[in-house]
């Protein structure tokens, strides 16, 4: 939505923002990979978060595939030294550093290279976070991960979403339905220790937020997929369960259908009449 996003211009117009947005305490900076960029590029945007003026930013995550795809970013590039330095420095600055770590099967874990890397960003003070879609033909099934989350704690990492897969690019290839990702999700769940249930999921990123699979039940004799927001436009929208007709084909948000003969689902009408306004952004 182009109306709702700004070119950072090297962080200047980012900064001078979110030095008036007090009630901001968490970015993200995405992409894209920012991975990709040299250490010193990658600073003009992280330090200057470092300052008093920026107190009130506590948290700074980095997306990023680079950890799994070239953890020799971390070890052996020419500016590899460089990156460990600045996860350092905003350690040092008391702010919390996470790598929002882009892992689609446990075979990205089994290198010495990759396990070196984490030990090497995990000593910089900095958090690794894991996170992925589920992808047809890659990762559809319960055991990859299991086995993905267990080596992942293993590893000092800790588990944090999984993704259904957004409804763009190749999407038809790649997607499996909503249920079924669903059944995946807790089939691999059980298998794991208290550890490695901070993963939260199934979850759809859409317009209104993120929105999680909670269950498939019955009500009434109807059979329903419980669903609720993990983060959201409003955050009042958060934590409040809502149900869908099931339906073994869908695979997005907006192919589901509200249940108990509701025409829309509970927050259609409010987010609607925020994209029409001025004030269309509450995250």
């Amino acid at each position: 939505m182009r109306d709702l996003k700004f070119a950072t211009d090297e962080s200047g117009r980012f900064q001078r923002y979110l030095r008036e947005a007090k009630q901001v305490t968490d970015i993200v900076l995405t992409g894209g990979d920012p991975m990709i960029m040299k250490s010193q590029k990658l600073a003009c945007y992280i330090e200057p978060f470092l300052k008093p003026e920026f107190d009130h930013i506590h948290n700074i995550r980095i997306g990023t595939k680079v950890l799994g795809h070239w953890p020799y970013r971390f070890l052996t590039d020419d500016d590899a030294d460089d990156l460990l330095r600045l996860f350092e420095k905003v350690a040092r600055a008391g702010k919390h550093l996470a790598l929002m770590a882009h892992f689609s099967h446990w075979k990205e874990l089994a290198t010495p290279a990759i396990q070196q890397a984490i030990r090497k960003i995990q000593a910089t003070g900095a958090v690794i976070r894991t996170q992925s879609p589920v992808v047809r033909y890659v990762n559809d099934d319960a055991g990859v991960w299991s086995r993905m989350w267990r080596e992942q704690v293993k590893l000092g990492c800790i588990p944090y979403y999984m993704f259904i897969e957004r409804d763009t690019g190749s999407r038809p290839y790649f997607e499996i339905p909503l249920y079924r990702t669903w059944e995946i999700f807790s089939d691999a769940s059980q298998e794991l220790s208290g550890l490695g249930r901070t993963v939260r999921g199934p979850s759809m990123s859409t317009l209104p937020g993120k929105i999680r699979i909670a269950g498939i039940t019955e009500i009434h004799g109807e059979k329903l997929f419980m669903l609720e927001f993990l983060q959201s436009r409003n955050p009042a929208w958060a934590q409040r369960p809502f149900f869908a007709i099931f339906d073994e084909k869908v695979t997005w948000l907006d192919q589901l259908r509200p249940a108990f003969g509701e025409e829309k689902f509970f927050y259609e009408a409010e987010l609607n009449g925020h994209l029409n306004s001025k004030h269309s952004l509450l995250f």
